[in-house]
């Protein structure tokens, strides 16, 4: 049976995903900030007779010291890892900064997933096949990246934010295969297209009636997950592969470029370096 790390299981995609890998056997463990949405999900776990493969973690991810803490209280409980599972992001249609001073989609959509699997490395590659699985939005161009501006102190927009995020999780997916893909650790980046989960945010006026629409066109939740599975039972062969809605786009284009990569991992080690 699989042991799997789900970053942002409490809700949406991850949510269904830890209920599905529950009922199959797998052990689960969710990261959440919800102790409620925890506890309801340890709660459900033990009606359904999985309770002992059940485990939560509280961690408000966009705060990097409480990330650093969930990766450190998932290692000590379980030295082997099959998978991580890269789920969590919330919408803000207005600027905000964390407690550390990071702006928050910076922090939660890309700076807790970077953090996260490289300390989650190590029980990764004590198993068979480790996957790290990364549910973003892979394939966007580069002139996403602000690079004088990573954080959009200037000009800032939620749907603005949300895009370079996706782009930066890229190049994250790159630079990761990069450095650990010879260990034999997979990196798979999956946008499952638009799915109907509880589309985390807050949105002002303007934008929420084009979320209520998406919510009305959206796949179901459980649609999305089949690549997903797919990539946990079956990582692929190749260090980096990406997915867009079951379509296996190249990794090879500029797009993907490992140059920019190494860009994005030096500023990144220079920016925690100072925290």
């Amino acid at each position: 049976m699989t042991t799997l790390v789900i970053a942002g299981g409490t809700d949406g995609i991850g949510k269904a995903l830890a209920q599905v890998c529950l009922g199959r056997g797998d052990t689960v463990v969710v990261i959440g900030r919800n102790p409620e949405k925890g506890r309801h999900f340890l709660d459900t776990a033990r009606a359904s007779g999985a309770g002992e493969r059940a485990f939560f973690v509280t961690a408000d991810l966009s705060l990097l010291a409480e990330t650093s803490r969930a990766a450190e209280e998932i290692r000590a409980a379980f030295p082997v890892l099959d998978a991580l599972v890269l789920c969590a992001r919330h919408y803000r249609s207005h600027r905000t900064e964390t407690s550390e001073g990071y702006e928050e989609n910076f922090a939660l959509f890309y700076l807790s997933r970077h953090l996260l699997g490289q300390a989650l490395t190590r029980p990764l590659s004590r198993a068979e096949h480790p996957v790290v699985v990364n549910v973003a939005g892979p394939g966007a161009g580069l002139e996403l990246v602000r690079w004088d501006d990573l954080q959009l102190s200037s000009g800032y927009h939620g749907g603005a934010a949300l895009g370079q995020g996706g782009k930066l999780n890229d190049l994250l997916g790159v630079s990761y295969a990069e450095q650990h893909g010879p260990a034999g650790i997979r990196y798979v980046l999956i946008h499952p297209g638009v799915t109907a989960t509880g589309f985390s945010g807050e949105y002002d006026a303007g934008t929420l009636p084009h979320i209520r629409s998406m919510q009305r066109h959206a796949k179901p939740v459980e649609a999305a997950l089949p690549p997903i599975i797919e990539a946990i039972d079956s990582p692929p062969a190749e260090a980096l592969s990406a997915y867009v809605e079951g379509r296996r786009i190249p990794v090879g284009t500029r797009d993907f470029d490992p140059t920019a990569a190494r860009r994005l991992r030096d500023l990144t080690d220079r920016l925690l370096a100072r925290s």
